[in-house]
């Protein structure tokens, strides 16, 4: 029962929030930084609204996951422009880079240099910028947590710059930002949220607040995800959705997750096509299935083995309901919501070895249920292709 938790954000919820953004930043300074995505255009309503409270505005543009060299070109152009703070208005990829950038203005030095497994993990000493984050996809969680997953692509891996200086000083939620989200997109967020959820509630370090969260937002996104996959303009579903990506956000970072989140860094940092909800997505039935097994054999009076029974409760509404009912409701879940395939990404057979490899010192493979074997890695992915 010995647990922290830490939790500076301010935290806006609720359609139509987006309009109390000017007065939420004032006071931070007069200069802001402008992080979007690929396409600006979506956001302009948002430079227009701080341009007539009287902020200064430059952009950063975040065409696809963020790297590091892409995080560092925009710190450079936020410490010659003297920006107060920064603001991040996209899915996960760019809530992360607004994260980093907020962390690094102040503290100088190679980016690499501050990242974990394959930088040398240097603390943040100087305090973070301000920063605001403004999801506009349900799935991340970004908004919650205090680290940026970042890609090295000269090692093949996304890795993260992780520290409490990170949190967001304030994130508005506003559920209407999420109705234009296209099915496949609304799909592979959707189950980044729910798996994120699912994994911080079966960890080994979960806790009671953390399992509050869960115990809710499971069903919650459950229900939510298949009605806002068939109608995107169901602000109702877009809107428990987008609770259950904040409430998953808080979980992972006040717990931990597992061997879905172990695999999915190295496969993102390796294949930067693959989209990271649907990495996650097709791993997670075959991780169920795989940790259920292991705990079965090898220690089963494991808490996880019946907290994986409650989940296929929530899942299929059957109070009678058995872990493996749980992996058969995911499967058809995914199958529902046409996620492709592991392959469908160009990852193969001989690409394994060096997946489960990296996977394995992968920070979130530390909190998973059972410590699995490279047969068992290896099981996990031939499935999940």
């Amino acid at each position: 029962m010995n647990f922290d938790t830490y939790l500076p954000t301010q935290f806006i919820f609720g359609s139509g929030r987006r309009q109390e953004i000017p007065k939420l930043v004032s006071g931070w300074g007069q200069c802001a930084m402008l992080v979007n995505g690929h396409n600006p255009q979506r956001n302009e309503w948002l430079a227009r609204q701080l341009s007539g409270a009287g902020f200064q505005i430059c952009r950063a543009q975040i065409k696809g996951e963020p790297t590091v060299a892409v995080i560092e070109e925009a710190v450079r152009q936020a410490r010659e422009f003297k920006v107060d703070f920064v603001v991040g208005v996209g899915g996960g990829a760019v809530i992360d880079a607004a994260k980093a950038i907020a962390g690094l203005i102040p503290n100088h030095g190679p980016a690499l240099d501050y990242l974990e497994v394959v930088g040398k993990g240097r603390p943040l000493v100087n305090p973070a910028k301000p920063w605001l984050a403004i999801p506009t996809t349900a799935g991340t969680g970004a908004e919650a947590t205090r680290n940026a997953v970042l890609g090295v692509p000269e090692h093949k891996v996304k890795v993260s710059l992780r520290s409490p200086q990170l949190f967001a000083r304030a994130a508005v939620i506003d559920p209407e930002l999420t109705l234009d989200l296209p099915p496949l997109i609304t799909a592979t967020t959707g189950m980044d949220a729910l798996t994120q959820l699912l994994e911080a509630y079966v960890c080994n370090r979960a806790n009671p607040f953390t399992d509050a969260l869960c115990a809710v937002g499971l069903p919650r996104a459950a229900q939510a995800l298949p009605l806002a996959f068939a109608d995107g303009r169901n602000l109702e579903a877009r809107t428990e959705l987008s609770l259950a990506s904040w409430w998953s956000g808080i979980a992972l970072s006040q717990a931990g997750l597992g061997a879905v989140h172990g695999f999915a860094a190295p496969i993102g940092g390796g294949f930067p096509n693959a989209p990271h909800g649907g990495v996650c997505a097709s791993l997670l039935a075959p991780v169920m299935m795989a940790n259920i097994k292991a705990l079965q054999s090898r220690s089963p009076e494991h808490p996880a083995l019946e907290r994986y029974r409650e989940i296929a409760c929530w899942f299929t509404g059957n109070k009678f309901a058995t872990a493996k009912d749980g992996v058969n409701w995911v499967r058809a879940l995914v199958k529902e919501l046409k996620i492709p395939k592991l392959s469908s990404y160009g990852i193969a057979a001989n690409d394994h070895a060096d997946l489960i490899a990296k996977a394995q010192q992968a920070s979130s493979m530390k909190p998973n249920p059972v410590q699995l074997t490279p047969d068992e890695l290896e099981e996990i992915l031939v499935e999940a292709e």
